[in-house]
């Protein structure tokens, strides 16, 4: 055992990229490169107008402003490495900074499950309890929330870390993905292999499944609570405070399903993975503040109001 254990042991991993098309790489850097950008920028400006517009400084914006800075660091832990990757012959990754990606990707990528899970929370309650909002989601409770889902992604990232890399991974050391992700890194376990897929899987079914029907109980009960609304203009108003929201919802889970369940139901395709990926890593980032400052007439507001003031104090 120990033998197999000192053979198997791997100082770094080779990732096999996106493509072998030197050209279409190419292409590939500058098209992601000019969406990290615009994607580190526009969370970067939503978080900096969310701090200094005071009519904003509402629960909803409070956990929006988060999700922001979570799309910020979990798109720059993989994005910049892939970037790196495209423009050199080497593809290597150092073990510890694979582990390092690895962990970091999974906390902020759990934490952005738990962030919309809370926005869906905050609409059920500024919906379906208007009475007692402002005492349900007062700064303290906000804190808490936002606070405890950061604790609950570190000691879920942990789980998956040790899960991976407690035991050496066996075989080739050539991850077929672009970073260090969770499945492609699971197919090469061989100590303990099966436990260490339940763990990893549990765990994803646990914080994954839990926070989507926690936000579809939320929405069950805001469209009830809708639809009892008697004028339409009310009921307008209401759903659209949690329009924007609900597109980064269905946006979110459809893509994380389709990267962590798919392989579950016998639906294999390393390609298809790849592509899920790229959305989930590299375009959800952008996406998300779009989506709130087109579908957020506040957010709206408040840019042209940042943008006016800006303008007019460079006159």
């Amino acid at each position: 055992m120990m033998n197999m254990m000192n053979h198997t042991a791997f100082s770094q991993f080779i990732l096999l990229g996106l493509t072998k098309d030197q050209g279409f790489q190419s292409v590939l850097f500058v098209l992601f490169l000019i969406i990290y950008v615009c994607s580190f920028l526009s969370n970067l400006f939503l978080m900096v107008l969310i701090l200094v517009n005071h009519h904003l400084h509402t629960p909803m914006y409070f956990f929006l402003s988060h999700l922001s800075f979570v799309d910020l660091c979990y798109s720059s832990t993989i994005t910049p490495k892939m970037l790196v990757d495209m423009t050199s012959e080497s593809k290597s990754i150092p073990f510890i900074a694979c582990a390092t990606q690895m962990f970091f990707f999974a906390m902020f990528a759990t934490s952005e499950s738990l962030l919309v899970t809370l926005m869906a929370y905050d609409r059920y309650a500024a919906i379906c309890q208007p009475l007692v909002y402002h005492n349900i989601m007062d700064k303290t409770a906000c804190w808490g929330l936002v606070c405890g889902a950061y604790f609950t992604s570190f000691l879920s990232s942990v789980t998956h870390t040790v899960a991976v890399f407690k035991f050496p991974l066996c075989g080739s050391n050539k991850i077929n993905h672009f970073y260090c992700d969770i499945p492609p890194l699971l197919k090469l376990t061989c100590v303990h292999a099966y436990i260490r897929k339940v763990v990893v899987l549990s765990m994803a079914l646990v914080m994954g499944v839990v926070s989507f029907f926690a936000i579809l109980m939320s929405y069950v009960l805001i469209i009830y609570n809708i639809l009892g609304i008697h004028s339409a203009g009310g009921r307008y108003k209401a759903f659209s405070t949690c329009a924007s929201h609900l597109t980064v919802v269905i946006s979110f889970y459809s893509t994380v399903f389709g990267i962590y369940f798919r392989p579950s139901l016998g639906l294999k395709s390393n390609n298809m993975d790849k592509i899920f990926s790229i959305f989930y890593t590299v375009a959800s980032p952008l996406l998300n503040p779009i989506i709130y400052s087109f579908k957020n007439s506040e957010i709206k507001k408040a840019v042209m109001t940042f943008v006016g003031k800006s303008i007019f104090a460079s006159t």
